[in-house]
């Protein structure tokens, strides 16, 4: 049999799951659940939380017992569709800078619900989680930029690393693990028109239908149905026809670093990562000279031009739109000192100090910054004052990259922060499950997320 890029990768995949995990993938692993479990709760009372639920009753109907942020319990692949799409409204789920895509939705979401439907021991929600990072991180960096400007790589590379998942948590191996891989990368798709047509509401519909695509691309797998070898690499495979331009060895090289898990970011903004780094570069200008609102004469905010092409909204008209509007997010935060849950759901955006600070704000790219995209963020905010102060600072990293990481109690912390209606009894909950993973001791446990976990409803 001919070895491709995928074959490796498979091969990549099961030599994963016989080797030990190591402490520091294990601690990154619960920081993983810990921000996948914050981003469902940080938005399952919403109205979008109860039109992705009722989807994914409407899509997979039948009674079941498999827990659902913020409603009923559903079936397993009900409970998956609609936690996917509830964990990504508000944009806080993780990221990544260069495969552009969001890894933890995809990755975490059917590895826990086929948990819930099933039960299955730590280790193996543990190999699956990791196994859905491995590959759709993976691919999205082989996919690369010219890719993810024109499609959303949650949603393709997303489908792929979901099927891994599933297919590990069902236990596939060899064979029917690539076959189900393939399968899941036949259904690979996700536009980014969506953000130019203003159809910001549906955007959660990529990582739910991922994950819908993954699982069943697993479940026909276990039935025999047999898979694309090359899905990524053939000449009508996903490179080749999806716009890949990065570098494919993302696929089957540096097998010998720690696990792309360890690379993910955990976002400190609730709103899209594009815009990260100026809101930190903001804040730096905050802490540093703390300037009142009414000395600011103007803003500059120089930043790389593949921000704008996925944050391009000039000034929101709705709350679904201030995720994706730089000028906004930045002048929320120098106006108030802080850009809360609160600021992208119930903004007040006709607010006449808001609107004066934001008309002093100009946004414009950098072919430099751009050179340096993905691999950096850069951003420069420049703020010009009426005393003639010129106030300026550069980020090229985000807080809450692999290089500026959160600890774990500053992770409790955001947590609560971005989902304020989570009482102390089920963040302490929420925290020890998670935390569990961390110890190898309850590898052989039988692993069931309770519905007290997901803010549940009988």
């Amino acid at each position: 049999m001919s070895t491709f890029p995928e074959t490796t990768l498979v091969a990549h995949l099961s030599a994963l799951q016989r080797r030990p995990i190591s402490p520091a993938t294990r601690q990154r692993l619960a920081q993983a659940l810990l921000d996948w479990f914050t981003a469902g709760w940080s938005a399952a009372r919403t109205h979008a939380a109860a039109s992705y639920r009722r989807l994914g009753h409407d899509c997979h109907p039948g009674p079941g017992d498999v827990p659902v942020f913020g409603g009923a319990a559903m079936t397993v692949n009900g409970a998956a569709f609609a936690n996917a799409a509830v964990a990504h409204i508000r944009e806080i789920d993780d990221a990544h800078r260069a495969a552009m895509l969001h890894p933890g939705v995809v990755s975490v979401t059917p590895a826990l619900a086929l948990a819930g439907g099933a039960g299955m021991t730590q280790r193996q929600v543990a190999d699956a989680v990791i196994a859905g990072y491995e590959v759709s991180l993976r691919l999205g960096e082989a996919l690369g930029t010219g890719h993810a400007a024109g499609f959303h790589a949650t949603a393709t590379a997303g489908a792929v690393g979901a099927a891994a998942s599933a297919a590990v948590a069902l236990g596939l191996e060899g064979q029917s693990l690539h076959d189900a891989l393939g399968i899941g990368a036949t259904q690979s798709a996700g536009l980014w028109q969506l953000v130019d047509d203003g159809a910001h509401e549906a955007k959660s519909l990529h990582p739910a239908f991922a994950v819908r695509n993954g699982l069943a691309a697993a479940y026909a797998a276990r039935a025999g149905l047999p898979g694309a070898r090359r899905f990524a690499t053939g000449s009508r495979g996903l490179y080749r026809l999806l716009a890949g331009d990065g570098p494919l060895d993302a696929l089957d090289g540096g097998l010998d670093a720690p696990e792309r898990l360890n690379t993910a970011t955990i976002k400190a903004w609730p709103c899209c990562a594009q815009l990260f780094t100026p809101l930190d570069a903001a804040r730096e200008l905050l802490d540093l000279h703390a300037p009142a609102p009414e000395d600011i004469e103007s803003v500059d905010v120089e930043i790389f031009t593949h921000a704008l092409k996925i944050a391009g909204v000039d000034w929101p008209v709705k709350p679904a739109e201030t995720c994706f509007s730089l000028r906004y997010v930045v002048a929320r935060l120098l106006l108030t000192g802080k850009l809360g849950i609160d600021d992208m759901e119930s903004p007040d955006l006709d607010a006449p100090d808001l609107l004066a600070l934001a008309r002093r704000i100009t946004v414009r790219t950098s072919d430099l910054f751009q050179q340096e995209f993905p691999r950096l963020r850069p951003c420069r905010v420049t703020l010009a004052l009426k005393d003639g102060r010129r106030l300026s600072a550069l980020r090229k990293l985000r807080r809450g990259d692999p290089e500026d990481p959160y600890t774990w109690p500053a992770l409790q912390a955001r947590m609560r922060a971005f989902a304020p209606a989570m009482d102390d009894a089920t963040a302490a909950a929420i925290v020890a499950w998670c935390e569990r993973f961390t110890d190898p001791a309850y590898d052989d446990a039988v692993c069931v997320p309770g519905a007290a976990l997901f803010g549940a409803r009988a």
